[in-house]
């Protein structure tokens, strides 16, 4: 039988693009019709590992990607959310969550692929509401899925009379630990465990391959699947380092003991096709989600050993950021209202500290460009948000008892103040996108125009640490100092734009460079603007 290997070819990467194509526009969707609430469902539900596991799971489900979960997961260790043992639940859980593609894979509705497609675009095209949209991506995405899975399978379909095809299965059956490998290195390729099942499901169904050579196919995608965690924690905090060698690890594990039983694994699998008549792809889907379940039920009790070994392989201290405000005790609250504005106060200060810190990192991204100053800065501004809402609901909270003439006052400062401080986070944030601008655009900056925004960082952090410090100790003097430095800034601005218009005059930097220049400086000046009106709190202004 002659194979025109060019349709065959054509067919499958067709396919497969299609097909990752459906599973990308499928998470995007559920994630945008859920909401922005996978972090919260992360950050809520992991306070201890079982609960890490169920909300692995859901995430999973939700955004259809696994190896998303483990990203989320990572940011969230780096950003002090959650403990590396609560993300070793979750890593668990997604592991678990990523085996629901297969198994909708496995409900044969194939034929049905394209009206689903179509009914997803209509949606996406004739809706204006954006969760409408989202709701339609996700059909859309589903119907690709779909219509990938069946260009896919009719290009492999003459691959069961391919001698050298028949071979290779044979010898994948003789030894195993050849399909791992295959399974292993294609996954690592295509990015996606869901992507490689969904072909290996085809191949079984179209009998070009047997359950025994499937089977450690199937275990090499699980350990294929973590190259995307790798690939996020490549330059990242060590804490996220961490998390992508747990998921490396719990899959290894779980691969070599299945290897040693695989007789038995493939007896189970065999028994569940027969007891309840599944269809290929559906025998495939349960053979993923046991080989999961089982693994993480096999390596739950050992948590604690996993987090103390991957610490022991990958040392070294974490700077991590507390998004998670340290002082505001609703108790306070019914105790003293005294009591509850010095801890709002305290909560202020750390808030303070951290813009600070903030800044200090923008400033070092604009003089090195180094990618990690700017990911700090951007943790940074997120925790001051995260800190922004919790201290704002403590202080609401506060107002609803009855205070006295002064508390009042002092409520009403510190409730100014906290809206200052979060948007110097604002701030800085632009100077980090304009940076991210002239990076990729290759906008070049004088030497004079470096030196002359370094000098104004410097005035701007200073200034700002003062007035966090004045705010803490209630010094009328140190308020007093950031005043006339502020006044310092505003003059240093101006003086800074007329030299940057007479060098773009003299033809010395470019339009866009001036822009980047100009915006940058008036960033600054809008930060010296937010700490003199936290000084003017403490003068009584």
């Amino acid at each position: 039988m002659d194979i025109d290997l060019q349709a065959l070819i054509f067919e499958f990467v067709g396919g497969l693009g299609i097909f990752l194509l459906g599973i990308k526009f499928m998470g995007d969707g559920l994630q945008k019709s859920a909401g922005d609430r996978l972090r919260d469902i992360l950050d809520k539900f992991t306070s201890n590992p079982f609960l890490g596991v169920l909300a692995g799971i859901i995430v999973t489900i939700l955004i259809q990607s696994s190896s998303g979960t483990t990203v989320l997961t990572v940011g969230l260790v780096s950003a002090g959310f959650m403990t590396l043992r609560q993300a070793i639940g979750v890593i668990m859980g997604a592991n678990i969550g990523t085996t629901v593609t297969a198994f909708i894979i496995g409900i044969d509705i194939g034929e049905y692929a394209l009206p689903i497609l179509a009914i997803g675009a209509l949606i996406i095209f004739f809706f204006k509401n954006q969760r409408i949209v989202a709701v339609g991506q996700t059909i859309f995405g589903f119907g690709a899925l779909f219509f990938g899975l069946e260009l896919m399978s009719s290009g492999m379909s003459p691959l069961r009379s391919l001698d050298a095809f028949h071979e290779l299965t044979v010898s994948m059956s003789n030894t195993p630990i050849l399909g791992v490998v295959i399974g292993t290195v294609f996954t690592l390729i295509v990015q996606s465990s869901s992507a490689t099942i969904g072909i290996l499901q085809g191949l079984f169904s179209e009998g070009a391959i047997s359950l025994k050579a499937a089977l450690p196919v199937l275990f090499g995608d699980n350990i294929g699947t973590t190259i995307t965690a790798i690939l996020a924690s490549i330059g990242a905090s060590v804490a996220a380092r961490r998390a992508a060698l747990t998921h490396i690890i719990f899959n290894l594990v779980g691969a070599t003991v299945f290897l040693i039983f695989l007789g038995f694994f493939t007896q189970f699998v065999a028994f569940l096709q027969g007891q309840f008549d599944l269809n290929p792809e559906m025998t495939i889907a349960f053979a993923h989600g046991s080989f999961n379940i089982a693994n993480t039920v096999i390596q739950f009790p050992f948590i604690g050993a996993l987090a103390w070994l991957v610490t022991k392989i990958i040392p070294g201290e974490d700077a991590i950021i507390e998004y998670k405000p340290k002082h505001l005790d609703p108790i306070f609250i019914q105790q003293s209202s005294t009591l509850a504005l010095d801890q709002a106060k305290s909560e202020i200060i750390r808030m303070g500290e951290y813009a600070s810190k903030g800044l200090e990192e923008t400033n070092l991204y604009v003089t090195t460009q180094n990618k990690k100053h700017s990911e700090m800065a951007t943790q940074i501004e997120g925790a001051l948000n995260n800190l922004d809402r919790n201290i704002t609901e403590y202080l609401i909270s506060i107002s609803a008892g009855s205070l006295s003439e002064t508390e009042s006052a002092k409520h009403t400062a510190l409730l100014d103040t906290v809206r200052d401080i979060e948007r110097v986070g604002d701030h800085f944030e632009n100077i980090i996108e304009l940076i991210d601008y002239k990076i990729s655009n290759k906008v070049h900056l004088t030497e004079q125009a470096l030196e002359d925004l370094n000098n104004m960082f410097e005035l701007t952090i200073l200034t700002m640490k003062q007035a966090v410090e004045a705010l803490d100790k209630m010094d009328r003097e140190a308020a007093l100092e950031v005043v006339q430095k502020e006044d310092q800034i505003d003059k240093m601005e101006r003086k800074f734009r007329k030299k940057h218009i007479i060098r773009m005059n003299e033809g010395l930097c470019s339009g866009s460079a001036g822009i980047v220049f100009v915006d940058i400086i008036s960033n600054l000046e809008r930060i010296g603007d937010h700490a003199v009106n936290i000084a003017e709190e403490v003068l009584g202004e």
